[in-house]
C-alpha cells in the first residue's frame, strides 16, 4: 500500500466500540494523519477507555456530530443502525467509513451512495477482502482475460462462530443484521461483485439453522451474470474443523483454472499468455506475503490496515472516492443478500433469466422447418 501522505491531519471520529470498533479505534488513533476521538453509548466502554486513553470518548453520537469538529466518522455499530447515523454524518458533509454489512435495506444503501455522491465526500464500506494480497492477484489475473471464458465460479467461506445454542444477541438476530448471510456470506459475495459485476440473477437458495433460533448458519444459493458465469455459493459459520474464518474462491475458464483464500493464489495455465509474463504454462503458485506490502500498523492483518489507510489519505488529500469499496459497490452487494432471502423465501428464482443461445432452425426432410 502507499506510504500515508504528509500533510495536515484530519479529525475523525470511530463510532461503536465493539470488536471491530476496538479495532478500527486502534488503527485510527496510530495513523499519522488522523486526530482521533470515538463514541459508544455503553456507558462502561467509555468510562473504561477515558481512564486509559488520551483521546477524547463520547457518549452521544448526535451531540458529538454537533459540537465537536470533524472531517470524517468510521461507523462500526450493528448494520440496522447505520443507514441512520451514516446519513446524519452526511447531511453534516463529512467522509464516511461504514463496517459491512452497508444496510440491512438495500435501497437505503442506493440513497446514501447518492447523496454521499451529491455531496462530493469520500464514502467506503469495510469489506477488507479486497484487500487482501491473494485476491487483489486474482482480480489482475482475471482482468487480463488471461484466464479465456469463465465458465464456473465456487465462492466458500466458513468458520467456528456459532458451535452450540447461545444465548442471544445482535449477530444472531435477523432484523438486527446477523446470521451467517450477512456476516460471513456478504465478503465472498462481495468480492464476486468486484470480479464480475452486479449478477442477474439468484436460483436454488437455501438459508440453515444448525445451532440459532431465528437465523441462519448455512448459506447455499447459485448466481448467475448476464452472459457471464454461474456461481455456487457455500457458506457455513457453524464447522469448527476451522480454526477462524476462511474465505476462498475458485474460477474454472477455457484456459486455465484460479483459486485464492486468505493465504496464497493459485493460477494453472492450459498455456502461457503474454498479460502474464510471469506466470508459465502449468501450475503458478504466489503468496499474500510476497504480493502485500508491510503494513503502517498491523492489527488483525494487513488488509484492515490497507482499508483505513486508503480512506484516511483521500479524505486528506480532498478526494472524493477512495480506491475500493463505495457505498453503492456496497449496496449491490446488499442487493444480491437481498435476493437471496426472496428466493430462499419464495423457492423462486429471483432476477431476470440469462437469454439462452441462438440455436440454427431445424429443417425437415423438404427443406421446411422440423418440429
Amino acid at each position: 500500500m502507499n506510504k500515508p501522505i504528509r500533510t495536515a491531519p484530519i479529525d475523525i471520529a470511530v463510532v461503536g466500540l465493539g470488536k471491530m470498533g476496538l479495532s478500527h479505534f486502534s488503527m485510527v488513533n496510530a495513523h499519522p494523519l488522523a486526530n482521533t476521538v470515538a463514541c459508544d453509548g455503553a456507558g462502561f466502554m467509555v468510562d473504561v477507555l477515558s481512564r486509559n486513553v488520551s483521546a477524547p470518548i463520547h457518549k452521544d453520537y448526535d451531540k458529538m456530530l454537533a459540537e465537536t469538529k470533524l472531517d470524517a466518522v468510521v461507523i462500526a455499530t450493528p448494520s440496522r443502525l447505520h443507514a441512520p447515523m451514516v446519513r446524519a454524518a452526511l447531511d453534516r458533509g463529512l467522509h464516511v467509513f461504514c463496517e459491512k454489512p452497508f444496510c440491512l435495506d438495500w435501497s437505503d444503501g442506493m440513497a446514501l451512495a447518492d447523496l454521499a455522491e451529491a455531496k462530493g465526500v469520500v464514502n467506503q464500506v469495510g469489506y477488507h477482502y479486497r484487500y487482501v494480497g491473494a485476491f487483489r492477484e486474482m482480480k489482475r489475473i482475471l482482468d487480463t482475460g488471461a484466464l479465456g471464458r469463465v465458465t464456473h465460479v465456487l465462492a466458500e467461506a466458513y468458520g467456528p462462530v456459532v458451535l452450540r445454542p447461545k444465548r442471544a444477541t445482535w449477530r444472531t438476530q435477523k432484523e438486527e443484521g446477523g446470521g451467517c448471510l450477512y456476516d460471513y456470506a456478504a465478503h465472498p459475495l462481495n468480492l464476486l461483485n468486484w470480479f464480475f459485476g452486479a449478477p442477474s440473477r439468484v436460483t436454488g437458495s437455501a438459508l440453515v439453522s444448525v445451532f440459532s433460533e431465528g437465523t441462519d448458519d448455512q448459506v447455499m444459493s447459485t448466481v448467475q451474470w448476464p452472459d457471464g458465469p454461474t456461481a455456487q455459493l457455500s457458506v457455513n459459520w457453524s464447522d469448527e474443523s476451522y480454526r477462524k474464518m476462511s474465505t476462498k474462491i475458485t474460477i474454472v475458464g477455457t484456459n486455465g483454472r484460479l483459486y485464492a483464500d486468505r493465504q496464497e493464489c493459485q493460477l494453472y495455465l492450459r498455456e502461457r499468455h503474454d498479460a502474464l509474463p510471469d506466470y508459465v504454462a502449468g501450475w503458478n503458485v504466489k503468496y499474500t506475503t510476497e504480493l502485500t506490502e508491510d503494513a503502517w500498523f498491523y492489527l488483525r492483518g494487513e488488509e484492515y490496515s490497507g482499508q483505513l489507510d486508503d480512506f484516511i489519505t483521500a479524505v486528506a488529500e480532498r478526494k472524493t472516492a477512495a480506491a475500493e469499496n463505495s457505498f453503492r459497490s456496497a449496496a449491490e452487494t446488499d442487493r444480491v443478500m437481498a435476493m437471496i432471502l426472496e428466493n430462499a423465501e419464495t423457492g423462486q428464482p429471483v432476477g431476470e433469466a440469462q437469454a439462452p443461445a441462438a440455436k440454427p432452425a431445424r429443417r425437415g426432410f423438404f427443406g421446411f422447418g422440423g418440429r
